[in-house]
């Protein structure tokens, strides 16, 4: 699934033939070994999109076990390495994001499994998050509508790195995360 992934990444969904995907599997191209454990090419990517789905409900459950080992940390720390954690993940999911940026569009119901899997339950954690900050309890914020600004920031500067080959205005990773956490700040 991975390099079936990453071949739909590089070339596109309908560009990437299913020998090649057997090829790059270590299976012999063209003999149909991939129709062993799969029925079809969208098959495979709804595969790695479920298998992305469930590598994040996992991750999001270690980081809410994890979130109170760093709750003594200053405020601003704790933004700082949220911010950190976003651009990670969209580093991971790399792949997934140039498919469906590229091809997803032909199929709608995967894009709603990503959304819905992936996607929102992210923005939801990280309302959830911001929501218990001690520093932050007190304020009646809107707190789902904050996390997608705050999310959706990250995503954008990744995104804008990604399809430019450079940081938006050339602002170091670093310089972006202690902005992003300043601006965060201003919610105390």
């Amino acid at each position: 699934m991975a390099e079936a992934l990453r071949l739909f990444a590089d070339r596109g969904y309908a560009a990437t033939s299913v020998a090649e995907i057997e090829a790059a599997s270590g299976l012999s191209p063209g003999a149909g070994g991939l129709y062993r454990h799969f029925r079809s090419k969208e098959e495979v990517l709804a595969a790695a999109i479920r298998e992305h789905i469930t590598s994040t409900k996992s991750q999001l459950d270690v980081i809410r076990e994890q979130a109170t080992q760093f709750a003594d940390l200053p405020l601003v720390e704790r933004l700082k390495m949220t911010c950190h954690a976003g651009l990670a993940k969209m580093r991971e999911e790399q792949d997934l994001v140039r498919v469906l940026f590229r091809d997803l569009d032909q199929f709608p119901e995967l894009v709603a499994e990503m959304r819905e899997g992936i996607v929102n339950p992210l923005y939801e954690a990280i309302a959830e998050w911001l929501s218990t900050q001690p520093e932050l309890a007190d304020n009646d914020e809107d707190w789902p509508a904050i996390a997608s600004i705050l999310g959706g920031s990250v995503v954008n500067y990744w995104l804008a790195n990604e399809s430019m080959h450079e940081p938006p205005s050339r602002i170091a990773e670093e310089r972006f995360v202690l902005a992003w956490a300043r601006l965060a700040m201003g919610l105390c």
